[in-house]
């Protein structure tokens, strides 16, 4: 089941993403308000009787917003992909932890609609990653149950302003933190309908170009290991994200530099899950 969220004629809904459409959900769940709801509830069981309804909107007429509305906690895992640590001059070492930092929900928009460049710097930068959404909340999960508190798979651009993940030693937050500079979406695969989550095929395309491309199964840290890292520290509750890493090949690694200017387009892919596809464009002051 692919479930979205989004909004039409300015309202804000959400639904089952079928193959011509869109089930509007908010209509026939009635006590719950959102994705986030949905999920908080461990409603997707009901969520999906309605799986075979008829269509209530096309995709042409809804705008996508990011897939989880209101996530509590949004983790996010770096220089996690086989060859990452050699992008990064002084950390050859693999290191032995992985590296975690947070993000804020308005920094992440949602499918179709622009990553935001700011006036500040023109160093924007794409990161393609796979998005874990966690169904089921818990402290100190092992790894062998991880699967078992995960709702579902979405994707995510885990966009950066490059110079500003750079003011200071051990300080990226000002850098991933820009609105709209980021995104999520356009759905969230339920986890019944992903057949291995340690073997998917990622990709990043920039205008159609090729720019990152690699697999879960070369993961320093899997998708099971950082559940059971993060859970140790902080308790993981029902609609948390996890931004679980990124390839090679981000714009900041090419000589000279790729950043994003407008009119680019960023596409992340994976096919158990779909394309994630957003536009470029300056901030509008």
């Amino acid at each position: 089941m692919r479930l979205l969220s989004y909004s039409i004629d300015g309202k804000a809904s959400f639904g089952i993403a079928s193959k011509t459409g869109v089930i509007d959900l908010a209509n026939k769940l009635t006590d719950v308000r959102d994705l986030s709801d949905l999920i908080e509830k461990d409603a997707l069981s009901a969520a999906a009787l309605f799986l075979t309804a008829d269509d209530d909107h096309s995709y042409d007429d809804i705008i996508f917003e990011r897939t989880i509305p209101r996530p509590g906690k949004i983790y996010c895992i770096g220089v996690n992909y086989g060859g990452r640590n050699a992008e990064y001059k002084d950390d050859s070492v693999e290191a032995p932890k992985p590296s975690v930092f947070v993000r804020f929900p308005a920094s992440l928009t949602g499918h179709g609609q622009s990553l935001i460049r700011p006036p500040e710097s023109p160093q924007l930068d794409y990161e393609g990653e796979i998005v874990v959404v966690i169904g089921k909340s818990g402290r100190r999960i092992p790894e062998a149950e991880a699967i078992n508190h995960i709702a579902g798979l979405s994707l995510g651009n885990e966009g950066t302003i490059r110079d500003w993940v750079r003011h200071a030693k051990f300080n990226v937050t000002q850098g991933k933190n820009w609105e709209s500079s980021g995104s999520m979406g356009p759905w969230m695969v339920t986890i019944d309908e992903i057949p291995d989550i340690t073997n998917l095929h990622i990709t990043t395309h920039v205008n159609g170009e090729p720019r990152q491309d690699d697999n879960t199964s070369s993961m320093a840290y899997s998708l099971a290991y950082q559940i059971a890292y993060l859970s140790t520290f902080c308790e993981l509750e029902a609609g948390d994200i996890i931004y679980s890493g990124t390839p090679t090949g981000a714009g900041a690694r090419f000589d000279p530099p790729k950043y994003l200017v407008p009119g680019d387009i960023v596409e992340v892919a994976v096919s158990e899950i779909g394309t994630l596809s957003n536009p470029v464009a300056d901030e509008v002051s």
